[in-house]
């Protein structure tokens, strides 16, 4: 029962449970949650009746979790929640919410900041869109992705991947010529314009 939900607190497993089959409705979760668009937080209502007909369970509850912050627990750095003991990360509900229907996709935080879940922040693309707004791997040393230091040929080198295959752009002499041969095919693609930022995890949201 949706009444029984309960927070996960920050002690409790990180691990995700499987995403329900029978997800509660962009109604229910507004009847439960209210949004914050400034923050992009989420945040417990107080229980009615015809939420939660048990009155020792609804006055328990409104004691200890209305009014406070909700989905506070992360996973990954997403910041997820419980709703009828089922894991919930909180991008997904808030466009449900927001959208009155549930993402029919994977979710990517444009910035790359997994805990920012204002709606300005989201948007729905697929696997390819997400993989079209990467951050920086870590092992990067030229500093823009896809373009290296080719020693064998003393040249820079420049390279694109997508759906898992790789073109080389070509051979450089200069670094600054391999990377607008990388940003030219970038645009040509169709990548984000937010692709090959700097620092934090390889990719947005895939959720």
């Amino acid at each position: 029962m949706l009444a029984t939900s309960r927070p996960l607190t920050s002690d409790q497993s990180r691990k995700e449970s499987p995403m329900s089959t029978n997800l509660p409705s962009p109604e229910m979760l507004r009847k439960l949650l209210r949004y914050d668009p400034e923050t992009g937080k989420l945040f417990w209502r107080e229980r009615c009746a015809r939420i939660e007909p048990r009155q020792h369970t609804r006055n328990t509850f409104n004691k200890q979790f209305a009014g406070k912050e909700a989905f506070t627990a992360t996973t990954n750095n997403y910041k997820v929640g419980r709703i009828n003991d089922v894991l919930y990360k909180a991008h997904r509900v808030i466009l449900a919410m927001h959208n009155g229907e549930w993402p029919n996709g994977p979710v990517d935080h444009i910035n790359g900041i997994r805990f920012d879940n204002r709606t300005s922040n989201l948007r729905i693309v697929d696997h390819l869109g997400n993989a079209r707004n990467t951050k920086m791997p870590s092992h990067n040393t030229s500093g823009v992705i896809g373009v290296h230091w080719y020693r064998a040929y003393k040249k820079w080198s420049a390279h694109i991947t997508v759906q898992r295959k790789t073109k080389c752009l070509g051979y450089f002499e200069k670094k600054e010529d391999a990377v607008a041969a990388r940003k030219k095919a970038e645009r040509e693609i169709g990548f984000h314009k937010n692709h090959g930022r700097n620092g934090g995890q390889i990719r947005g949201v895939i959720a």
